[in-house]
């Protein structure tokens, strides 16, 4: 007993690395779509989103600033400038067509893959499978480790749409809320593409922008690429649909609830 316990923990302790960096990079985008376009439907989620945002950012703080040591001191620099501005403007003025908020928006489009980006991660579950000889650890520990991994990925990007798709309909552009959620799922199936097999990042976009624009060109027009996209944007939409579905039904039930509750507050008599 004691060896299982422990074998499973060295898995754990090891998968954590890797898991803790993707969900930050997944739960990101999120945290920006609170800003860029609706404030969470419950407060439990916002501060769900911040306190997760932080548990797998600090783990990871010497990987950012290696990511940052890539850029000269001048380009670092300019970039948590952005960053700052950006924020701060965006919690005063959340919703202003400026320069600034687009910038806001292609920031987001360009982690946003990294949600999706978490199911391929199944492949690390492939291995530690081959590695562990033990049942119990696989099922009491390993499967249930990667299947919460995923869910909380694969949702953060269900949620990141449909705080966009919540800031479509209050700007009167419900019809294009399908369309652009399509478009989007084929940019993550083509950003996942990049990221798992060509091993691109979003960082890239800043620090190799050559490399990952000639690698776009050059696989795109190969049936080998295509085919691995079209398959990941078939899942990510399955997915999506599925989740969103789900999703919605759950938000609504808690407003309900929050409006029943309100009402019986007021109802109730005060002495």
């Amino acid at each position: 007993m004691i060896y299982v316990m422990n074998k499973a923990w060295q898995f754990l302790q090891g998968n954590s690395r890797f898991m803790s960096w993707n969900l930050f990079l997944a739960l990101f985008p999120l945290a920006m779509s609170f800003c860029l376009f609706s404030k969470p439907r419950s407060i439990f989620i916002r501060w769900g989103v911040l306190l997760l945002l932080g548990a797998t950012l600090l783990p990871n703080i010497n990987r950012v600033v290696a990511y940052g040591s890539k850029l000269n001191i001048e380009v670092a620099i300019a970039i948590t400038l952005v960053f700052i501005i950006l924020g701060m403007c965006l919690l005063r003025f959340p919703h202003n067509f400026s320069l600034l908020w687009w910038f806001g928006c292609l920031i987001f489009m360009a982690f946003l893959p990294n949600a999706p980006y978490v199911l391929t991660d199944i492949i690390h579950l492939y291995q530690d499978i081959r590695q562990s000889n033990s049942v119990w650890v696989l099922t009491l520990a390993v499967v249930p480790q990667y299947l919460l991994f995923m869910f909380i990925g694969f949702e953060a990007y269900v949620l990141s749409l449909i705080n966009l798709g919540d800031y479509l309909k209050g700007q009167g552009w419900s019809n294009f809320i399908l369309g652009i959620e399509f478009i989007i799922h084929c940019l993550s199936a083509i950003g996942i593409y990049l990221g798992r097999f060509k091993r691109f990042n979003s960082w890239d976009v800043v620090t190799n922008p050559d490399a990952l624009v000639k690698s776009v060109y050059n696989d795109m027009f190969n049936r080998g690429p295509i085919l691995v996209i079209f398959i990941t944007f078939i899942v990510i939409l399955s997915l999506y649909w599925l989740m969103k579905l789900v999703t919605l039904a759950l938000l609504q039930q808690y407003q309900i609830n929050q409006e029943e509750s309100e009402k019986i507050s007021r109802a109730s008599p005060k002495f």
